[in-house]
């Protein structure tokens, strides 16, 4: 099956892309480029200072993951309460290394 340029009226393939005549695209390449703009922004892990308490790692981590900002803290919290620190040194790093929002 062929298919004609909208702008010159020049004979194209199915599976071209852009009009040999004029360069045009085709609908082929702008429901392409259409799927391409639609594309989600990935998620990056940050510190959010809207809602912080100490310095917005708990906010951070709650967006990244998805989770409630209370049920996070309570993660932090036990992290916390285990022995040799690991839940306050891994804060510690994260109030550092993270990037702030905005």
């Amino acid at each position: 099956m062929w298919m004609y340029c909208t702008r010159c009226g020049t004979q194209l393939g199915d599976e071209a892309r852009f009009c040999v005549a004029c360069g045009s695209p085709t609908g082929v390449a702008a429901a392409g480029m259409a799927s391409a703009a639609v594309a989600p922004a990935p998620r990056r892990l940050r510190r959010i200072l809207a809602g912080k308490k100490i310095a917005g790692v708990c906010t951070g981590f709650a967006e990244y993951f998805g989770t409630d900002v209370t049920l996070m803290r309570i993660i932090w919290l036990a992290l916390l309460l285990l022995p040799p620190n690991v839940g306050l040194i891994a804060y510690i790093v994260s109030w550092v290394v993270l990037p702030k929002a905005g």
